[in-house]
């Protein structure tokens, strides 16, 4: 990885097992299983976009973790750091979908008693020339994991490479008995603040905005902490809001041709902010925005992923 405009993903790469609309996973059929995990989607948004993007992760030795290599290989991702676990199933995540879409992470199957091949996760060198460092805070979750996230970070800040944060806050990750709405515990919320405190960017949704931060306007968010980083805020289909290089603005979400699935909506919308980084703030929100609705437009938050190209004739298309 060569490319100083470059981005590097860490974290988890697992199955969404999508449970028929209005149904249980668990137990209803059919079920749709898709590739996901929010930095695996970001990594193959963005390279499906055109950015250069490696993936830091730990799939296991099954056909699920061949299957990530398939993907990744084809989509142009870097996988030289992409670890192979040969006794930890790669992770399957139980998505239940409402009527209009809406998903809720319920639980996990394919466990053999001894956990995922994520939680595995060794510390790596991070490849060289990058401007980002995409990370989320379900690593954190398990002890492996949060060194090898935390491994990750100093290096990132030793080499210049900046610090991006998507919190996505997932209960379940952290207590499988947890209510899938449930907001941090204490315990999360002071695993999760040190990264808080060190990223140039935070995207976040409104309702995390809500729990770490106790208010959801962007501004406060970033004058609050001591790096005063760019922060996004969004809110499924309402506008989103920013504060970006120190002025902000609302973006209005934009509506996709139809809604099959939301799920991997916000990972699209990062992987488009990351990939148009250099252009105007107004001019990244609103591709960004783009590819947040035309994901929805599929199932999954990978197959749906669109080019350059056509988030530009969306785009073209929209007044």
């Amino acid at each position: 990885m060569a490319d100083p405009n470059g981005v590097i993903c860490l974290g988890e790469a697992l199955i969404d097992r999508l449970g028929p609309l209005g149904g249980d996973p668990a137990r209803d059929q059919p079920v749709d299983d898709r590739l996901g995990g929010a930095p695996a989607n970001v990594a193959c948004g963005l390279a499906r976009l055109g950015t250069t993007v490696a993936f830091v992760g730990r799939v296991g030795g099954d056909a699920i973790g061949a299957d990530f290599q398939h993907l990744f290989s084809q989509r142009g991702v870097d996988t030289s750091t992409l670890q192979l676990d040969p006794s930890h199933p790669t992770r399957i995540v139980l998505v239940r979908r409402s009527g209009d879409g809406e998903r809720q992470f319920q639980g996990f199957a394919g466990d053999q008693g001894d956990g995922f091949a994520d939680q595995a996760l060794q510390p790596v060198a991070l490849p060289a020339c990058a401007r980002w460092l995409l990370v989320g805070t379900i690593p954190l979750a398990s002890a492996q994991s949060a060194h090898a996230l935390l491994d990750a970070v100093a290096q990132a800040r030793s080499q210049g490479i900046a610090l991006a944060l998507d919190v996505n806050w997932r209960p379940t990750f952290w207590d499988p008995a947890a209510d899938p709405v449930a907001g941090p515990t204490q315990a999360a919320q002071s695993a999760i603040r040190p990264l808080l405190e060190q990223a140039a960017l935070i995207k976040l949704a409104r309702e995390e905005a809500l729990w770490f931060f106790a208010g959801d306007d962007p501004r406060v968010i970033s004058s609050g902490l001591p790096q005063r980083p760019d922060v996004v805020v969004t809110d499924g289909s309402a506008p989103v809001r920013w504060c970006i290089g120190g002025t902000s603005g609302i973006q209005p979400a934009l509506s996709p041709p139809q809604v099959v699935d939301t799920t991997g909506a916000g990972d699209a919308f990062t992987a488009g902010l990351l990939h148009r980084w250099l252009a105007p703030v107004a001019e990244r929100l609103r591709f960004a925005a783009a590819c947040g609705a035309l994901v929805c437009a599929g199932a999954g938050g990978i197959d749906p992923q669109p080019t350059e190209a056509q988030v530009e004739a969306f785009l073209g298309g929209v007044s």
